[in-house]
């Protein structure tokens, strides 16, 4: 674990100036954002937040907040980061143990980088027994920083497993072979279809006929349409061909397009309105508060009031947070 000191050019509001900076992320081959990546701020601090976030988003990178480490769990539940940036001292759970405890559960390879202003030895040994895999001191230099998350999140996804990557991007997969045996599913896809796919004699599950037949026809790439079934939630979902895995192995993926589908979707998860479901699915298309209001003929104030209750009821504290759950969640992600 290695640690960094240094600051950028301070500004008059106190926080430091990353304008020279804005292109770190994307420097090189490796840069950050050739999907847009996920980045969990964990800080109680209200300075190191607005240095980062407008940093990190600037770069093009989707930034997560937790001002405390029960949050940050909480969180994880349901947004799956790249990396984690973890101050080491907070109040209550401290990030050490907030690291021990998200690497024994969903965040086993996400890498977690801590920033603190602690030095001596045992703070960093402390952390890399935490489960850490870098260091920084703080005030922080960015630069630093961004190569630091460019090497690890390049690390993280090389150890990873085919079938574990393609899990963390996409809830909905499923994989069949040449006879339209599906191998294997994710969990989500499964709950969504499963009742939907037709059985063989052995009582495992094939993929819809026609998907079946283009298999057993030699599974020519283009020559396929998406298949459409109902899912369990009464949404019209279209499985569509995504490209070749293993030799027999080939990978689909679920998604709607059925905006009426979604929100119904939106409302069951999340135990949202149905006017709260409304809102959060443009806010997941990337629609402004003013092209909501527009769209949905609502005034501005009653956009705000509704992202007020759809924040708290996702247990997020921001448009981006909401945004990635609303998509996950509708499949679109």
């Amino acid at each position: 674990m290695t640690s960094s000191s240094g600051s950028g050019s301070p500004r008059s509001d106190g926080s430091r100036s990353d304008a020279p900076r804005s292109d770190a992320l994307r420097a090189g081959p490796a840069g950050l954002p050739r999907t847009r990546d996920i980045v969990l701020v964990v800080d109680d601090s209200p300075e190191t937040l607005s240095l980062l976030t407008d940093a990190l988003e600037q770069s093009g990178v989707t930034v997560l907040v937790a001002t405390a480490g029960e949050q940050a769990l909480a969180l994880v539940q349901r947004v799956m980061p790249d990396v984690v940036l973890m101050d080491a001292v907070m109040p209550g759970l401290d990030g050490f143990e907030t690291c021990r405890r998200l690497k024994a559960g969903a965040l086993a390879h996400v890498p977690i980088i801590f920033m603190t202003g602690l030095t001596e030895t045992e703070h960093i040994v402390q952390g890399l027994e935490a489960g850490g895999v870098d260091y920084v001191t703080k005030p922080i230099n960015l630069d630093e920083l961004f190569a630091r998350i460019r090497v690890h999140i390049a690390n993280a996804r090389a150890a990873q497993s085919a079938r574990s990557a393609l899990d963390t991007a996409g809830r909905f997969l499923m994989a069949a072979d040449r006879q339209g045996r599906i191998l294997w599913s994710t969990p989500q896809a499964m709950r969504l279809v499963g009742a939907s796919l037709p059985e063989a004699a052995d009582g495992s599950l094939l993929m819809p006929d026609p998907l079946k037949a283009w298999l057993a026809a030699g599974a020519v790439p283009g020559a396929v349409a998406p298949v459409s079934l109902m899912a369990a939630d009464g949404r019209r979902l279209d499985i569509s061909f995504l490209g070749k895995t293993a030799e027999d192995e080939f990978l689909f993926r679920l998604t709607s397009d059925d905006a009426a589908g979604q929100e119904a979707a939106l409302k069951q998860r999340f135990g949202l309105t149905a006017r709260e479901a409304e809102v959060l699915v443009w806010i997941a298309r990337g629609k402004s508060n003013r092209d909501i209001g527009d769209i949905l003929g609502l005034s501005p104030r009653t956009v705000n009031k509704h992202l007020e209750q759809i924040y708290a009821k996702l247990g997020v504290e921001n448009r981006a947070s909401a945004a990635i759950l609303a998509a996950r969640a509708i499949g679109e992600f």
